[in-house]
């Protein structure tokens, strides 16, 4: 069954709003949290959960199983591509940048990526069927 637009368009405001909320506590454990290994994989999981949402927020109508695949492979993506050294480079020319691409490989990131994903996930289709919407692992259908 094809999500109703009404259905999609309140998964897509609720996954903006959760993004921001990601966004702001990955800021917050960025700026202020003591460096640790911990706050490592603190920031390493937010950054997860927080391309899953914003896939969600972008594919309201895709399936979660295929949105949560999407941005482990993103995370990944991202893991490796530190690898180049590139990331370092453009986190030279505009700081910022390093919140997205970061900068130095951590092969402990590419177990946090997909176990965080798992988690945003399950609690997607949690608040989902909670909030009158199912999943099933199929996709977002109105109930």
């Amino acid at each position: 069954m094809t999500p109703s637009p009404r259905t999609v368009g309140r998964r897509r405001v609720a996954a903006a709003i959760a993004l921001v909320v990601i966004v702001a506590a990955g800021l917050v454990v960025h700026r202020v949290a003591p460096s640790a290994a911990a706050t490592d994989v603190a920031g390493d999981a937010l950054y997860a959960v927080a391309v899953y949402t914003g896939l969600v927020m972008l594919f309201a109508s895709g399936r979660r199983a295929a949105l949560g695949a999407l941005a482990v492979v993103w995370c990944v993506a991202v893991e490796l591509f530190q690898l180049t050294g590139v990331p370092v480079a453009l986190a030279a020319a505009f700081p910022p940048i390093a919140l997205v691409f970061g900068t130095g490989f951590d092969a402990r990131d590419l177990v946090v990526y997909p176990l965080a994903v798992v988690a945003a996930v399950a609690i997607d289709a949690t608040v989902g069927r909670r909030g009158g919407m199912t999943s099933g692992g199929r996709g977002l259908e109105s109930t």
